[in-house]
């Protein structure tokens, strides 16, 4: 049997040698290629727009819904000096825990926006930690709809994805979900 492999130095000879003599073939008077030679494939242009248009309302500014758990986040965006204000109040008086601040601008830091935008939400359902993460949502959402450049980054991020993970539901014949009763021998 023969050894068909090639090494990397034989597949950049190969990448380096001139086009084809079928590129420069001679026309005939019709303008065609001569005969017996197929036309050269024609080169694929990508469009160098983004797929997705800019979704913006009457005063400039792009909404989209965050949810997680059992919180629902309304989020605003437009461009700004980065003041995120939560239900009327300031982002450090409504989420006095700095973990929960990390996780709201963490969609900045990976698009690296942060101090750009002003983000003006309201939210509800749910606790602390739930709403953190329907606000992140949220502006991941709206942020994707004012700059459809930044749907990659963030989608690769994972930020897109509603994290579908709920309590779970109780069961008769136990105590919470899955904990029994307490035994009793007798």
């Amino acid at each position: 049997m023969t050894d068909n492999r090639q090494s990397l130095s034989d597949l950049a000879s190969l990448t380096q040698q001139p086009a084809p003599a079928a590129a420069a073939a001679p026309t005939s008077a019709t303008g065609n290629p001569a005969d017996g030679e197929a036309p050269a494939a024609p080169t694929q242009v990508l469009p160098t727009t983004p797929l997705r248009e800019q979704i913006l309302d009457k005063c400039g500014r792009a909404y989209a819904t965050g949810r997680r758990k059992d919180a629902v986040a309304r989020v605003w965006i437009k461009p700004g000096s980065g003041k995120i204000t939560i239900n009327g109040r300031d982002q450090e008086v409504y989420f006095a825990r700095p973990t929960l601040r990390l996780v709201i601008n963490q969609v900045f830091g990976i698009t690296e926006r942060e101090g750009q935008y002003d983000v003006v939400c309201t939210v509800k359902g749910g606790g602390l930690s739930g709403q953190a993460g329907a606000v992140k949502h949220g502006i991941s959402q709206a942020l994707t709809r004012f700059e459809p450049v930044l749907r990659a980054p963030v989608k690769a991020a994972g930020f897109l994805t509603r994290d579908s993970r709920t309590v779970e539901r109780k069961k008769y014949g136990r105590a919470k979900a899955r904990r029994s009763f307490q035994f009793s021998k007798r």
